[in-house]
C-alpha cells in the first residue's frame, strides 16, 4: 500500500490494497480498519468468501465502498465527500488459510485551499522620530488547510525579524469547520526611505501531490513622517524683478514632511506670518531688505531656518524744469529738462498729440512757431521692469501777435432768416481778445472763446436779414489782426399768378374727365349686366312688346337698331316697351 494519498477537501479518495496469496478466491478474509484519534483500531469493512460487510455506526459507514473480491490481490477502498476529520490512518488485514495474517497502511492526507490574501496598511502616517516599533500593515487568509504561511516582502525583499527593528506577529485562528485561519501584523523603526518603498505579503500553502503553491497580495504604502533637515524660500509672486506697488508673495518649504512643524516668516520691519507664506500688499522700497523662514518641529522642538534677500525697484515722479509751463517768443528757442530717481537705468522720451517728437532728458524747441504750442509729455521708463515708468506733463506756450487762421471761403451765400454759424480761429499769445462787427457797424455777441493749444476759438451767430458783411477782430498786448465774412443773401421764388390759374384750370378739366370715365365704365356694367341675364332684344328670341307700359317711376333706355325702325325702350326691370 501506499504511504500517503493526498485528496482535496470534499472529493472522493481511493486507497489501494495489493496482496499477494496461494489461496484461491473466496480463501482470505479481508478488513479494512482506521486508527482513531486515541491510537486505537477501529474497523470499518469485512470482506469474507465474497461477501462483504460495512460496519455500523462508524464515521465512515454511509460513505465507504470496497471495489474487488480479493481474486485479483487487490481490492480498493473508496471514500465519499472527503472531510477533514478523515485525515487518519488506514489498514488493510489479509488473512490467507495457509499463508496467516498480513496488513499494510496508507495515511490520508486532506487539502484545502484558501482564500484569497487580504492586507491593510497603517491608517495613519508614521514619524521617524518614534521610539517604539510602528505597525505597518496586516496580511490575512482564511480558511486554507493545512495551515497556510505569511511572508512579508519589504520591496520585493523578505522581511525578518529583527527584536529592535523588525516584529512580524502571527495568529492562528481554527475555524468551526476545522479550517486555519492565519493573521500578520508587521511592525517596525521607519527610516525616511520607507516613504517610497512598496509593502506586500506572501502566501504559501500545500496541495494534493506535495505541491507548494504561493499567492502574492497587491504592495501598499505608508505615509512616513520626517522632518525638515533643510529649507528653500522664494519669491512666488511677480515673476521677475519687484516694483513699488506690487503684491509680493514669499513662499517658504523644507524637505521633510512632518506635520508638527510650524513655519513662520519674519522681517526686520516687524512684518511677519504664522504660516509659510508672507503677502506683501502694494509693496514700496522701505519693504526691500532679509525676510527669514522658521521651521520648528513641534516633536523634537528642533529649529531650523532660513532667509531670502527683497528689493523693490523703484521710480520716483519725474521733475521738469521749468515746471509745467514755458514761454517762449515766436522764431527764438526753448529748453526744458525732464529726470526721475530710479533704483534702474531709465530712458526718457518726449511726446506731443501721442508722437514722440524728442528722446533724453532735455527738450528743445528751435526756432519756435506757433505749431510748437501744445502739451509736451514727458515719459520715464526702467525697462528692465516691465510697467515701471513716470509721466509729467509740460505746456508750451509761444508768444506772437494775433494771427487769425483762413477759413476754405469768406464768401458765404445763405437763405433769407436763416441763421449762419461763422468760427474765427486765432492764434497767438498771450491769448487775444475777439470781437464781431458789421459792415454798418453793428457789434455782435459771440460765444464763450474756447482755447487751443496755441490761441482761442470763437464763434458767432448771424441771422441773415440781407447783404452783409461780418468782421472778426483780434487784439492782444502785442498787435492785432482781423477778417471779413462776406455774406450773400438768397431771396425765395415766387410763382406767376396767370400760370397758377393755369395750372387751377388743368386740374378741373383732369377731374371732370376722370368722372366721366367712372360713369361710362358704370353704364357698360349695368348693360352686361342685363344682357346675361336675357333683359335685351336677341338674348332670348322673342318677346311681347305689348306688355304695359312704363310707369312714371321706371328709368327707360331707348336702343336703336340699324335694321329696324322700331325703337324699343327698356325698364330698370328688364322689360320691353315700344315707343
Amino acid at each position: 500500500m501506499e504511504d500517503r494519498v493526498d485528496v482535496r477537501l470534499g472529493d472522493t479518495a481511493q486507497i489501494t490494497c495489493i496482496f499477494l496469496t496461494e489461496d484461491g478466491p473466496g480463501g482470505n478474509i479481508i478488513q479494512w480498519f482506521y486508527v482513531t484519534r486515541t491510537g486505537e483500531k477501529q474497523r470499518i469493512y469485512y470482506l469474507e468468501s465474497g461477501m462483504s460487510y460495512p460496519e455500523k455506526g462508524t464515521p465512515f459507514s454511509d460513505r465507504i465502498s470496497v471495489n474487488g473480491t480479493g481474486a485479483t490481490g487487490e481490492v480498493v477502498l473508496t471514500i465519499d465527500d472527503v472531510q477533514l476529520k478523515d485525515e487518519v490512518e488506514f489498514i488493510c488485514i489479509v488473512k490467507s488459510l495457509t499463508d496467516g495474517t498480513a496488513e499494510g497502511r496508507t495515511k490520508l492526507r486532506v487539502f484545502q485551499a484558501p482564500a484569497p490574501p487580504t492586507i491593510v496598511g497603517a491608517q495613519k502616517g508614521i514619524s521617524i522620530n518614534e521610539d517604539t516599533l510602528s505597525k505597518i500593515g496586516t496580511c490575512e487568509v482564511k480558511n486554507g488547510y493545512p495551515k497556510p504561511n505569511i511572508t512579508w516582502y519589504k520591496d520585493k525583499t523578505p522581511i525578518r525579524s529583527s527584536l529592535e527593528e523588525v516584529r512580524v506577529s502571527p495568529s492562528i485562528t481554527t475555524e468551526s469547520s476545522g479550517l486555519y485561519s492565519v493573521k500578520s501584523e508587521l511592525s517596525m523603526k521607519v527610516i525616511k526611505e520607507d516613504a517610497d518603498a512598496l509593502f506586500s505579503c506572501e502566501i504559501t500553502y500545500f496541495a494534493p501531490g506535495g505541491e507548494t503553491l504561493m499567492v502574492e497580495t497587491s504592495p501598499i504604502n505608508i505615509t512616513v513622517y520626517y522632518p525638515h533637515t533643510a529649507l528653500k524660500m522664494w519669491v512666488e509672486s511677480p515673476k521677475g524683478q519687484i516694483k513699488e506697488g506690487d503684491n509680493v508673495v514669499i513662499h517658504c518649504s523644507g524637505d521633510g514632511n512632518n506635520p508638527y512643524t510650524s513655519f513662520s516668516i519674519n522681517s526686520k520691519q516687524t512684518l511677519s506670518s504664522d504660516s509659510s507664506e508672507l503677502v506683501l500688499e502694494n509693496v514700496t522700497r522701505l519693504n526691500s531688505g532679509e525676510y527669514v523662514c522658521t521651521a520648528l518641529d513641534m516633536e523634537s522642538f528642533n529649529e531650523i531656518t532660513e532667509n531670502i534677500t527683497v528689493f523693490v525697484n523703484y521710480l520716483e515722479d519725474v521733475v521738469i524744469k521749468p515746471e509745467k509751463i514755458i514761454e517762449v517768443p515766436q522764431g527764438e528757442e526753448g529748453q526744458a529738462t525732464c529726470n526721475a530717481m530710479s533704483s534702474l537705468p531709465t530712458q526718457t522720451s518726449w511726446f506731443k498729440n501721442g508722437e514722440e517728437v524728442a528722446k533724453g532728458h532735455t527738450l528743445i524747441l528751435n526756432d519756435a512757431t506757433f505749431d510748437t504750442a501744445g502739451t509736451y509729455v514727458c515719459v520715464v521708463t526702467a525697462q528692465e521692469v516691465e510697467g515701471l515708468e513716470r509721466i509729467g506733463t509740460l505746456r508750451v506756450y509761444i508768444q506772437g501777435k494775433p494771427e487769425i487762421l483762413p477759413p476754405v471761403s469768406t464768401e458765404i451765400e445763405e437763405s433769407m432768416d436763416t441763421t449762419v454759424d461763422l468760427n474765427c480761429y486765432v492764434r497767438g499769445y498771450p491769448y487775444p481778445t475777439v470781437t464781431w462787427s458789421t459792415s454798418e457797424g453793428e457789434s455782435l455777441p459771440a460765444a464763450p472763446e474756447t482755447e487751443t493749444d496755441d490761441g482761442v476759438l470763437s464763434t458767432v451767430s448771424v441771422k441773415v436779414t440781407g447783404d452783409v458783411i461780418v468782421f472778426c477782430n483780434a487784439t492782444s498786448s502785442l498787435g492785432e489782426d482781423s477778417m471779413a465774412f462776406n455774406i450773400k443773401a438768397i431771396k425765395p421764388q415766387t410763382d406767376n399768378p396767370s400760370e397758377t390759374l393755369k395750372k387751377e384750370g388743368s386740374g378741373v378739366i383732369i377731374a371732370v374727365i376722370i368722372i366721366c370715365i367712372l360713369l361710362l365704365a358704370i353704364l357698360g356694367s349695368v348693360l352686361y349686366f342685363l344682357y346675361k341675364k336675357g333683359k335685351i332684344c336677341g338674348r332670348s328670341g322673342k318677346q311681347d312688346l305689348s306688355k304695359g307700359k312704363a310707369g312714371k317711376d321706371n328709368i327707360v333706355v331707348e336702343m336703336k337698331s340699324d335694321n329696324t325702325e322700331e325703337a324699343v325702350l327698356l325698364g330698370v326691370n328688364g322689360e320691353k316697351q315700344l315707343q
